[in-house]
């Protein structure tokens, strides 16, 4: 129940994502959810690892790196997802930091 209702918050957020950031387009319900459980797979599968072999790049930049995998996953998200689509690295970057942001705010608000 809480892997579906992560899904679904999140959806929502990169909902509001899209409308915010400038690059990032995510048309409609469906490319939404859709698009939030490619990054959730995305974060499952393939971050553990990008973390690992980047790890002395993270430790360098104080974990600020992190933001660069977030987005490169997002935009590798974006690729399978029809109706959402980033235009370039930039608009994936301020989008990973956006719905950071608004995890973290929703998180805090609601005990997610």
């Amino acid at each position: 129940m809480q892997f579906l209702t992560h899904i679904l918050v999140t959806a929502a957020l990169l909902f509001v994502v899209g409308k915010m950031v400038d690059g990032i387009d995510v048309r409609g319900a469906r490319a939404a959810l859709f698009g939030s459980l490619a990054i959730g797979l995305a974060n499952a599968l393939l971050k553990p690892t990008l973390i690992a072999l980047s790890l002395p790049l993270t430790l360098l930049t104080l974990g600020l790196f992190i933001f660069v995998i977030n987005a490169a996953l997002i935009m590798l998200a974006a690729e399978f997802v029809d109706g959402f689509e980033v235009e370039g690295f930039g608009a994936a970057m301020r989008g990973a930091f956006w719905l950071w942001v608004l995890n973290m705010g929703v998180g805090i608000l609601f005990g997610l």
